[in-house]
């Protein structure tokens, strides 16, 4: 996979390969395939996938709630980590987003992911807005069949404008 990436709204015929990316990222909470296929029907609109190629290799999963896009999971494929293409799927879906008038960015992020940290922080920075970290879910607050879940922590980003 030596090509450019292509970044567009994802469609039923990627979740298969979300899940799979998802899964190999050994960092996100694995939902089921059917998951990832609905919400590449349900919430196209709200995410993205970068595709080299004509095969996905990284996405940003998200929703609208009133003026605030919150990201439910960020994974890039080991192949195309360290090339910045995290940050320009987040940046092409918030440029879509703020012109439908999304002011903000909200997602959990686990006290020991720094990658996503750093990730959101970078965003914050380049979209010259404030971010804002507090508590949100506490490990007791996940089910006991859970195992150990940590804690998440919510990040909200804003006010966002055209870049």
């Amino acid at each position: 996979m030596s090509g450019k990436h292509l970044i567009e709204s994802p469609t039923k015929a990627d979740g298969a390969a979300l899940w799979r990316i998802a899964r190999d990222s050994k960092k996100l909470d694995l939902n089921s395939s059917y998951a990832y296929l609905l919400w590449c029907h349900d919430f196209a609109d709200t995410s993205v996938v970068a595709k080299v190629d004509g095969s996905p290799v990284g996405f940003v999963l998200g929703y609208r709630k009133q003026d605030t896009g919150f990201v439910w999971q960020v994974a890039v494929d080991a192949s195309q980590r360290g090339k910045g293409l995290a940050g320009a799927l987040l940046d092409e879906l918030f440029d879509r987003l703020v012109a439908q008038g999304v002011r903000y960015l909200e997602t959990t992020i686990t006290p020991d992911n720094e990658a996503s940290i750093r990730l959101f922080a970078s965003f914050a920075k380049r979209w010259n807005a404030t971010l804002e970290r507090r508590d949100l879910f506490s490990a007791s607050d996940f089910p006991a069949e859970d195992g150990t879940h940590e804690q998440e922590d919510l990040y909200r980003i804003g006010p966002l404008s055209s870049q």
